[in-house]
């Protein structure tokens, strides 16, 4: 028996279980101290009603012998899931037709097993800092990673190099290209010219963009794109996902979307014509059996108009907690970035201390947790990520207590 000795090649603690070590030792030590938690961008408010009620209403479906429901067909979703995903697409100007979309069990699941159909010579392109899922599933399969720089000099916003990119001495182009917008963690937007750069990036070099949209539903700005197949040419070089964990509290019940348009090709090494789609369908046929019926009803319930109603009431409470953070850092004359088409803020940290260094001086004395930025990439060493997830009344409590502190 041998091991995949990439594995070892990865950090041997994942970001947030090292984060979560040190909030076990700190409690350990100070129990009596109420700690504020703005680091894992896991949601506080419950399901919208129709959702609770559609997803009972399917568990009593399957109780009874005439409405019962076993494997759905296609494994790639319930055609009444797949046609409100694309009605909710219309909804926005971009045209995404039914049978591109794949219902799955949460964006980072698909956005990790994609790699399943791409040779492991392919070079990766990965903007830093960026979600960690990213680099770690490719570096599992031993990919060489290229990374273009997101600072604060671009507004993290990473732009593609004309040059190609330093690799083992050589410039490369990349052929499979990560991006994320809003963007994890520094809650960048990419506008629709910079999107326009990528596609045509891509398609000049022949690459796949993998474009993650789980946080489209924080976009306020009606000029800034909530999906790359708003963009003309996407449906050509471009993967998306997108996800309900953020946008509808399915954190704890699963269930997002992968489209993979019938345009995107490829050209196989015995010079055949390859469609992704189909090599992704033919790789879920093997290792996936699909959403369960009760959840797929939950979620069509999401894109009702009642729905949508709903759960923009809870997206509209996290973006209450993000302009509270905004604001306060602006009064610390904090630089940051985020918080107004995004549910994560990006700040530069105080006091000149690198990241890990700054959460240990938040956890201890004012007892709130964030993310070290380190935790995302080099270019996040000297930065730190908090989510606006958080009850209402600790984001204001926490926001005192920082500060007290930074003051």
């Amino acid at each position: 028996m041998k091991i995949n000795e990439n594995y070892l090649k990865l950090e041997k603690n994942y970001l947030f279980i090292r984060i979560a070590e040190k909030i076990k030792a700190f409690q350990a030590e100070h129990p009596e101290k109420k700690i504020i938690r703005m680091g894992i961008g896991d949601v506080t408010q419950p399901l919208a009603p129709i959702v609770v009620e559609a997803m009972k209403k399917a568990a009593d479906e399957l109780a009874v012998k005439e409405t019962f429901r076993g494997y759905e067909d296609s494994g790639a979703g319930y055609d009444f899931l797949r046609q409100a995903v694309s009605d909710y697409y219309h909804g926005f100007g971009a045209e995404v037709p039914a049978e591109d979309i794949r219902i799955n069990d949460g964006a980072k699941s698909d956005c990790g097993n994609l790699v399943d159909i791409f040779d492991d010579s392919n070079i990766i392109l990965i903007t830093d800092p960026a979600y960690p899922v990213y680099v770690d599933s490719n570096l599992m399969n031993g990919r060489k990673i290229v990374y273009a720089d997101s600072s604060e000099n671009n507004g993290f916003c990473a732009m593609p190099s004309p040059d190609g990119y330093a690799l083992d001495g050589t410039q490369v182009f990349p052929d499979i290209i990560y991006l994320c917008s809003p963007n994890n963690p520094t809650g960048a937007v990419y506008t629709k010219a910079q999107l326009a750069e990528w596609i045509a990036y891509a398609k000049a070099h022949d690459a796949v963009i993998v474009f993650d949209a789980a946080y489209e539903a924080f976009i306020k700005d009606p000029e800034l794109p909530r999906s790359i197949y708003q963009l003309e040419g996407a449906k050509e070089v471009a993967v998306e996902f997108c996800s309900l964990s953020k946008t509808a509290g399915f954190t704890g019940v699963r269930c997002g979307y992968t489209v993979i348009p019938s345009q995107l090709k490829t050209i196989a090494g015995d010079g055949t014509e390859v469609s992704l789609a189909q090599l992704w369908n033919r790789r879920e046929g093997s290792k996936f059996n699909g959403v369960s019926y009760p959840v797929q009803r939950a979620a069509e319930a999401v894109f009702t108009p009642e729905g949508q109603k709903q759960v923009r009431e809870s997206i509209l409470y996290y973006q209450e907690n993000a302009r509270v953070i905004a604001e306060t850092l602006t009064e610390l004359n904090i630089p940051f970035t985020g918080g107004i088409n995004s549910p994560y803020i990006w700040f530069k940290c105080p006091f000149g201390l690198d990241s890990w260094s700054f959460f240990d001086k938040m956890l201890h004395e004012i007892a709130v947790v964030g993310t070290p930025g380190a935790g995302f990439g080099k270019n996040g060493v000297n930065w730190f990520r908090l989510t606006a997830f958080g009850d209402q009344a600790d984001t204001r409590e926490a926001m005192q207590r920082l500060q007290s502190m930074v003051k």
